[in-house]
């Protein structure tokens, strides 16, 4: 649990098992472009992005297709907020997508597209979170 959400996001130890199965290609709850900063260089670059299944997954294309590899996945369940950040960034259209440990910012096209991620961000972090007490709780009688 301690590892970076960057790390984590950003492929270092990507495996096709960290997509849970998720069928990226298809039928996304949303998809589009944002404008994403990087961990290290904080350059901004522009990506497609594809929310699915508490995953939020981007692309350097919009045609993504099965053999399409993911250039980062965020599981969505580890974030505590997203809201807008363009207080923080100084910039139209920002948000931003934070963990316990660590905050990344995007950028929209619009208002209304950053709206739109904010509530569909949203409602897979509430749809996809566990507690992490109900993770640890062990019922011994269970096992009797």
């Amino acid at each position: 649990m301690a590892a970076s959400l960057w790390r984590a996001a950003t492929g270092a130890s990507q495996k096709a098992e960290d997509y849970d199965g998720v069928e990226f290609w298809t039928s996304p709850e949303r998809s589009g472009w944002l404008t994403k900063q990087g961990e290290y260089i904080k350059t901004w670059r522009r990506r497609w992005f594809v929310l699915k299944q508490g995953k939020l997954f981007w692309f350097k294309e919009s045609q993504i297709t099965r053999s399409s590899k993911p250039r980062g996945v965020i599981p969505v369940g580890t974030c505590l907020t997203v809201k807008g950040a363009e207080d923080v960034l100084n910039k139209q259209f920002a948000f931003e997508l934070s963990t316990s440990a660590d905050t990344m910012y995007f950028i929209a096209d619009s208002e209304k597209e950053k709206e739109e991620w904010i509530n569909s961000v949203g409602r897979s972090i509430v749809q996809h979170s566990r507690s992490v007490t109900d993770s640890e709780v062990v019922d011994y009688d269970s096992k009797r």
